[in-house]
């Protein structure tokens, strides 16, 4: 496959996925609106904490999800089709035994956390009994269909996800609605409808891949060697997945010990604008990850990082456009979508925001990891760094600091990480980091100043209200775009996307 029929794919999957966002993210952010109207702060908090007790769980597995979809990938870029048969097989068979053993892990551990250790009103502790037993039933369905989804991302077939994804936003929105008219408590009557709807996705998912992909159909192997290998590169991956726990999850469990579910409401909230503005990027990471691994595996190396420094700054480009006008307008933004919503959450999301904004630059960088294997030292290093957030967040909040410390030590480990990450990289693949900052890191950093000393004399030369916001909005993504054209683009990536545009406009004439 070429560099342009490369390309043409990365755009085409690209513009699925953010149609699919575009929608997901309006219905969303609707929805929670409803949500936290409907249920009422603390349960709304305790949602978020008790289901966060399975998550804990399932999230380590994402690191054999990473894995299946590594070996898939590669598989596929070499077309070798009887060993893509068996690392599915394989991979699915990995997956019965983990969501068995985190299973049980959640109804013994989990369930004693849940009744001793978490601060959690009593006469709501009932509802949060049955809702931590939904969580486990839909953490164990999404489990195994880990291998599924790699499969899809593989074969980059995006359109069923942005298909299933407007199904699956939709049906959270009726959700919402029928929490209303709920025959039972509204907590509970929640979270039975939120696991038969990611059943009812799961069971899609599957039924595609298997009508899809013949590959997918199971059939047990007996390749020690096969287990062996996904099982120690899964090893390694699972504790740069603790590190994702441990900063989000594990910080939630530190704010309600010493805070409360009001408080896990506040970053309940901050989370899901974080997770509106992630789509934006993820939805591009999606589409050009595979390419990476492919290049990789055709042993193209100049190509792939050409391809990593170029997502690289089109993520970060992608992020600031949402997260600059969100930031300065946050108190309006969440008024507007909320009305009164808890202490907190307003400082709560600019700390999330620009920590997200940070981890822009990491996604082609752990992909070109992934692509080599070489995730050992990575994972051992950055993820110690990452999983330092918890017991450091556990400390400021025992020394009486407010919640606010947990999140900005949260920061702290995310820039050394990524310092750490860069150097690591450079002993598994040929390339420059003086060059990588100057063209990446110092191009960003421009774009950014620039677009503040632009933004933010307009910004504070108007009053607040909803006009201003949407000033603040154009504005900033039209200095990012521009300032981008000017600072992040080559004379030829300009001439290029000049001369598409213009074929474009011929081709319609």
């Amino acid at each position: 496959m070429g560099t342009g029929s490369s390309n043409k794919r990365i755009a085409r999957n690209t513009s699925l996925l953010y149609i699919r966002m575009l929608v997901i993210m309006c219905v969303q952010l609707y929805t929670s609106r409803i949500i936290l109207t409907s249920l009422g702060v603390v349960d709304f908090g305790l949602y978020g904490v008790v289901g966060g007790v399975v998550i804990i769980f399932s999230t380590l597995v994402g690191a054999f999800g990473s894995a299946t979809s590594r070996f898939f990938t590669v598989e596929l870029g070499r077309d070798d089709f009887e060993q893509l048969k068996k690392v599915f097989s394989t991979a699915l068979a990995l997956h019965f035994v983990i969501a068995l053993c985190i299973m049980l892990v959640c109804e013994s551990i989990g369930l004693w956390f849940l009744n001793t250790q978490m601060d959690i009103p009593p006469e709501r502790m009932y509802a949060a009994q049955w809702l931590f037993q939904f969580s486990i039933i839909t953490a164990v369905f999404t489990i195994m269909q880990v291998p599924y989804n790699a499969a899809i991302i593989a074969h980059e077939e995006m359109s069923v996800y942005a298909y299933v994804g407007l199904l699956e936003a939709f049906g959270k929105l009726a959700i919402a609605y029928l929490i209303t008219f709920s025959p039972i408590d509204k907590l509970i009557w929640y979270g039975l409808l939120l696991m038969l709807l990611q059943i009812l996705v799961v069971s899609i998912y599957r039924f595609y891949c298997l009508r899809r992909y013949k590959e997918t159909h199971f059939r047990l192997q007996h390749d020690k060697a096969l287990y062996k290998s996904m099982l120690t590169y899964s090893s390694y991956d699972m504790i740069g997945n603790m590190s994702v726990m441990a900063q989000g999850q594990g910080l939630n469990m530190v704010l309600n010990v010493f805070c409360g579910p009001v408080v896990n409401a506040a970053r309940s909230i901050a989370y899901q604008v974080q997770s509106a503005a992630t789509q934006f990027s993820s939805n591009f990471l999606t589409a050009v990850r595979p390419q990476i691994i492919k290049l990789y595996a055709r042993n193209d190396v100049e190509a792939m990082m050409k391809l990593v420094y170029q997502s690289s700054i089109l993520t970060y480009i992608l992020m600031l456009m949402i997260v600059l006008p969100l930031s300065l307008e946050v108190h309006l933004v969440l008024s507007l979508w909320l009305g009164e919503y808890p202490e907190y959450t307003d400082t709560f999301t600019v700390i999330i925001l620009i920590n997200t904004l940070l981890n822009a630059f990491r996604g082609p960088r752990i992909t070109v990891f992934h692509a080599t294997g070489h995730i050992k030292l990575s994972n051992l290093v950055t993820g110690s760094i990452l999983c330092f957030a918890l017991p450091l967040g556990y400390l400021l909040m025992k020394l009486g600091f407010n919640p606010n410390a947990v999140f900005w030590g949260m920061l702290g480990t995310t820039i050394l990480s990524d310092v750490t990450n860069l150097l690591i990289l450079r002993r598994y693949v040929q390339y420059s980091i003086s060059d990588f900052l100057k063209k990446v890191h110092l191009k960003c950093c421009l774009i950014t100043l620039i677009t503040l000393a632009v933004v933010l004399p307009v910004t504070f030369s108007m009053d607040d209200g909803f006009y201003r916001l949407l000033v603040c909005t154009f504005v900033s993504i039209i200095s990012v775009f521009a300032l981008s054209w000017i600072i992040a683009l080559n004379k030829y990536q300009r001439e290029k996307i000049i001369s598409i545009i213009k074929s474009k406009i011929h081709g319609h004439l």
